[in-house]
């Protein structure tokens, strides 16, 4: 049995920095590499595919919604045409910097409040899966198990990859407790863990109402935000390798 374990990276901007990059690239098997819209910059772009080129780490874009003041997590009211144009963007953006480094990229993973909304959203996800594939066919559109998401990744002849997180709450329907809910983010180092080995070991999550919801499991998230995350990331890939679990990349780094 083998898992993805990704991270949202490169979110610092400018003179701010933020999460802890070079401490997770040692642990996670893939990065989703922030685009500049909600978070990031050209030279952090850079930087960041460079670190996961020296530590064999495979690269994904993370484009979000053009909202750095509210770090991409806010709901914006964007026609599919807005939302496939601001994805053809970024990924565009960030697939041009990985090929400086002679790299290509893995995946796409929408971010925050865009990713949320496609997911529950078809013609949404539609926008990300077109303009995905209108750029490159062959790279692996992450979404939540059963989401739109996937499904219209599926239908535009996307490879896809069904996501979890280790840190965030979910409802009984299989989607994310609204971070502006209480209890949306798990905190405890231990939970994290177990969870994220139920996971993977049984396929299914249970729901802050106590249902057991059923997951199919690809690749597993630790934000990178969270404070400890490089710690967290690291206990993870531990409990997993001692079960019997490899983590890797859902494809090895590619080089051009």
């Amino acid at each position: 049995m083998r898992i993805d374990l990704n991270s949202d990276m490169g979110e610092s901007f400018g003179a701010w920095t933020l999460g802890a990059d070079e401490a997770l690239m040692q642990v996670i098997s893939s990065a989703n590499v922030a685009c500049g819209f909600h978070a990031g910059d050209a030279g952090v772009m850079r930087r960041t595919v460079e670190l996961a080129s020296a530590h064999g780490v495979a690269v994904g874009a993370h484009p979000g919604f053009q909202d750095l003041a509210g770090f991409g997590r806010r709901e914006m009211r964007c026609s599919p045409r807005e939302v496939e144009d601001l994805v053809v963007y970024q990924v565009g953006a960030l697939a041009a910097v990985a090929a400086a480094q002679g790299l290509r990229l893995q995946h796409v993973k929408a971010h925050g409040a865009l990713y949320n909304m496609a997911c529950a959203d078809p013609a949404l996800a539609a926008a990300i899966a077109r303009a995905t594939a209108s750029l490159d066919a062959s790279l692996v559109l992450f979404g939540l198990p059963g989401s739109h998401l996937l499904a219209e990744g599926r239908r535009a002849g996307l490879p896809v990859a069904s996501e979890v997180f280790a840190d965030r709450a979910y409802l009984a329907d299989g989607t994310l407790v609204p971070r502006s809910r209480a209890g949306s983010v798990i905190h405890d180092p231990v939970e994290v863990v177990q969870r994220a080995v139920r996971m993977v070991r049984e396929r299914s999550v249970m729901s802050v109402d106590g249902t057991p919801v059923p997951l199919e499991v690809d690749t597993i998230c630790v934000h990178g935000d969270t404070p400890g995350a490089a710690a967290l990331a690291g206990a993870i890939r531990r409990a997993l390798e001692a079960g019997g679990v490899r983590v890797e990349s859902l494809r090895p780094a590619t080089k051009l």
